[in-house]
């Protein structure tokens, strides 16, 4: 299984990024796509998860409304749509991958088995 997340960079707040997590040897359709986030001394967070055959999405409260996930069945790719960014949005940024629901991946109930390598998103002020 592999995972490529694409798409960091420096942005100011209130900008706009997308990133994208290529995914390659798993069954895409029924696997759950979760992006995480670690910013330095803080614990990693789960931001956004999608199970693309039941369109089950899932967010975090800190990006509820500013943040999109969706995917591309077509090229086994998720992208993450951030908008209105904030400074603490600043983190690397992971993609994951696992046979579970979204809620459980997110709430860190179940840890991912699969793992890309980050991206880096700094947002300005």
């Amino acid at each position: 299984v592999q995972l490529q997340a694409s798409g960091g960079g420096l942005v100011q707040a209130g900008g706009s990024l997308r990133l994208s997590c290529a995914v390659s040897g798993l069954t895409f359709g029924n696997s759950a796509i979760a992006w995480f986030r670690q910013a330095p001394g803080k614990e990693r967070e789960g931001v956004a998860c999608i199970v693309s055959d039941n369109d089950d999405t899932v967010y975090s409260d800190s990006v509820k409304g500013r943040f999109t996930i969706a995917s591309d069945n077509a090229k086994n790719t998720v992208y993450l749509q951030m908008n209105s960014l904030k400074s603490e949005d600043t983190a690397v940024y992971y993609c994951a991958a696992e046979l579970a629901p979204c809620n459980q991946l997110l709430n860190k109930y179940i840890h991912p088995g699969n793992w890309g390598r980050g991206t880096q998103v700094t947002v300005s002020s």
